[in-house]
């Protein structure tokens, strides 16, 4: 490795909340439009790690074994909402993430699709094929993970 190509490394952190909020964002434009319909009002929030009264609720051993979690009301069982019901979200979880993400042969971006995508989509009943088809459409204008 040249001593340029050794000084840009040392140059690289990990990408930062905002950073992964970017990506998150971005990836969620790129998903087809009818998807994105489901998706009125969901927010999406980026957090490090999951809370503590979540890692227990999802039987977790570890900080780092949730990458994502919807939480609220699908469609599959939608129905009048209630007053003081907190508004549908799935959070992403930077630090398990990244470490998935070093472990593993794909982009971030992918990776960040493939999260939403199936928190979303298990919610809203959506099968696994349908889930596939919605990535294949996005990895079409998979976002930058510069």
């Amino acid at each position: 490795m040249s001593e340029t190509a050794a000084g840009h490394w040392a140059e690289i952190k990990a990408p930062s909340l905002a950073e992964i909020e970017a990506l998150a964002e971005a990836a969620f434009a790129a998903l087809p439009e009818e998807f994105r319909a489901l998706c009125a009002g969901v927010r999406i929030h980026i957090d490090d790690f999951p809370d503590d009264e979540t890692l227990t609720e999802m039987g977790c051993e570890s900080e780092f074994d949730l990458l994502g979690l919807f939480r609220g009301i699908g469609l599959a069982q939608a129905g009048e909402i209630a007053t003081g019901q907190m508004p549908n979200a799935v959070w992403l979880y930077r630090r398990p993430l990244l470490d998935y993400w070093a472990e593993h042969d794909e982009t971030l971006g992918h990776l960040v699709t493939h999260v939403l995508v199936h928190e979303i989509g298990h919610h809203f009943g959506l099968s696994d094929d349908d889930m596939a088809g919605i990535e294949a459409a996005a990895d079409a204008i998979e976002p930058s993970d510069a």
